[in-house]
């Protein structure tokens, strides 16, 4: 076993746990801190996958920013303790369906890896994911929709403040 499947076990492991204890935990910032952690668990497995500009967007972006967001607004509303919520009839369904395919696609990527099936190959240019060809796709095709998200975003932001202020007589 390399150190490096050892490595990806262990962090599998804790991003696995990170992630029931965010779905189990009736505290609501303690969800949002169990998604931190599983969001620096993603961005070492970037790491593992020589994809460095791409985990340092994970960490700054959903760990940085958009954590801080969503735990401004828990602290904002005060919905620190989770309610209790009913499941709606087609959730289990689906996500026992999603959960069936999800181990299928993993079983087949590693029958693949040995040799039993025809590998899984991509074929990607060589500034595939590279900063300047980010940037450059960013700001040039997608321009409207990263802007829309940010209005979107300091929209949500706003709303939340106008929910929660108080009146003053």
């Amino acid at each position: 076993m390399t150190l490096e499947l050892l490595l990806f076990l262990i962090l599998a492991l804790v991003a696995i746990a990170a992630a029931l204890g965010m779905l189990i935990s009736r505290n609501a910032v303690y969800s949002a801190l169990f998604l931190v952690l599983n969001f620096a668990t993603v961005a070492v497995f970037f790491l593992l996958l020589n994809a460095p500009f791409i985990a340092v967007a994970q960490v700054s972006v959903y760990t940085g920013a958009i954590m801080v967001l969503f735990l401004f607004v828990i602290m904002l509303l005060g919905a620190e303790r989770a309610g209790t919520v009913q499941s709606i009839r087609w959730q289990i369904p689906l996500a026992i369906t999603l959960a069936v395919i999800l181990l299928l696609e993993t079983g087949y990527i590693l029958l693949a890896q040995r040799g039993l099936l025809p590998p899984v190959t991509t074929q990607l240019a060589p500034e595939f994911g590279s900063p300047a060809k980010v940037g450059t796709e960013l700001y040039t095709n997608y321009l409207l929709p990263f802007e829309i998200t940010s209005v979107l975003l300091l929209v949500a932001m706003v709303g939340a403040v106008i929910l929660t202020k108080s009146e003053k007589k």
